[in-house]
């Protein structure tokens, strides 16, 4: 296996009242977009920015190619940072923008004006490189910054919250072109959210951060499907937890009539959403059951007698 391009290794972090950070252990690969996910307050921005440099680990090492650069400054690691608020100057056009750390670094002259033309024509801006900030809309911001990031060549790239600043139709249209672009450019993503949906969608890998520790590291698949905490399933999604097991309210059927797997349950709201339907039940023992079905199903009133089932190989068992 080849070695990671970033590790984290026994990182904490203490701020005079409390813990942000504890004894946290990270191996990212190299080319991929690995996601920090996890609620307010779980750690994951203090990580970032320990990564980063904008904080000092308290204890650990971060290893950069194997190179420990906890105690270095910012501009003295190969990493390079798109802020949730992008950050641009607003004096300058996209242009300036994306040239100002080449220049700050010294690296001027003909063959940066190629790289900036190189990387305005990946974030498909070449026809508005001349624009300020404030004539760009929130997803051209967004991809200026990436250019201003990726134009210094860096080792790993950054993103907090990247898609927070975006209504919620672009945000969606972004995480595609942002993965196809990690995907293109080959750099190292590591990307911070709370956003379980956009996690999901975008990395290779997630790390479910939860109090400051690692709760689980696995891909989408693995952390939605196999969760090993309580937690963790219920930060990925909904689910009904019954005695020992959990189902989540897609795995879960309605039926008019009995068979042998169903349980008999009441109706007690519908809710529709467009492309599916939301039913609330409750079983005989009290436990309430969410499923989610086909808005196509028939339709489901509150009081009505229906029996529920799933397939057993869809039950969560936490290890």
């Amino acid at each position: 296996m080849p070695s990671p391009v970033l590790s984290l290794r026994q990182v904490s972090k203490q701020f005079p009242t409390h813990v942000a950070v504890r004894d946290l252990d990270l191996d990212v690969e190299r080319g991929k977009l690995f996601a920090l996910l996890g609620p307010s307050g779980c750690g994951k921005t203090t990580t970032l920015r320990m990564v980063a440099g904008f904080e000092q680990p308290t204890t650990g090492q971060v290893l950069l190619n194997g190179e420990d650069i906890a105690h270095r400054k910012p501009y003295e690691r190969n990493v390079s940072t798109v802020f949730q608020n992008y950050a641009l100057f607003p004096h300058m056009t996209a242009r300036e923008n994306i040239e100002f750390g080449l220049r700050r670094k010294g690296r001027g002259g003909p063959d940066a004006a190629r790289r900036v033309d190189d990387v305005l024509e990946m974030v498909q801006m070449q026809g508005k490189a001349d624009r300020k900030p404030a004539r760009l809309s929130g997803g051209e911001k967004q991809r200026i910054a990436l250019a201003r990031s990726l134009v210094l060549e860096p080792e790993v790239l950054l993103l907090d919250e990247p898609l927070s600043a975006l209504d919620p139709n672009l945000r969606k249209q972004v995480r595609i072109e942002l993965k196809a672009l990690q995907r293109r450019v080959g750099i190292t993503f590591i990307m911070v959210t709370h956003d379980q949906e956009e996690a999901m969608a975008m990395a290779d890998m997630i790390a479910v951060m939860h109090k400051g520790g690692l709760e689980q590291l696995g891909t989408p698949e693995d952390i939605y499907l196999r969760p090993k905490t309580r937690f963790v399933a219920g930060f990925l999604g909904a689910v009904n937890w019954l005695d020992t097991v959990g189902v989540r309210p897609e795995a879960v059927r309605i039926a008019t009539t009995a068979n042998g797997r169903t349980r008999p349950a009441k109706v007690e709201s519908a809710m529709f959403l467009g492309n599916c339907v939301h039913v609330e039940t409750r079983l005989a023992s009290g436990h309430s059951v969410l499923a989610e079905v086909s808005r196509l199903n028939e339709t489901y009133t509150p009081g009505q007698e229906v029996h529920v089932w799933w397939d057993e190989r869809d039950e969560l068992r936490l290890a």
